[in-house]
């Protein structure tokens, strides 16, 4: 099973966007998404290095919540997100 992160555009270069999530940074590939490709500010989902899809930011904020519960509920702490 897969877990895929919404992630925030912070910046695009051609075909790449650095993105952020959950204090983690990496460049993604956005080759399939060239015929609409995100904006900075935009969240996306990424699966194995490469842009999926465009998510609502509170699809995104959600998400985030949601993982924080399981990183608690795992290691007994709170992570930020």
């Amino acid at each position: 099973m897969c877990l895929s992160v919404p992630m925030k555009v912070e910046e695009t270069d051609g075909l790449k966007a650095r993105c952020s999530a959950l204090g983690e940074e990496r460049w993604t590939d956005l080759t399939l998404m060239a015929d609409a490709p995100p904006k900075v500010g935009d969240y996306i989902i990424v699966h194995l290095k490469f842009a999926q899809r465009i998510v609502s930011e509170k699809e995104a904020l959600e998400a985030y919540l949601l993982f924080n519960e399981i990183l608690s509920t795992l290691d007994g702490t709170t992570s930020n997100g």
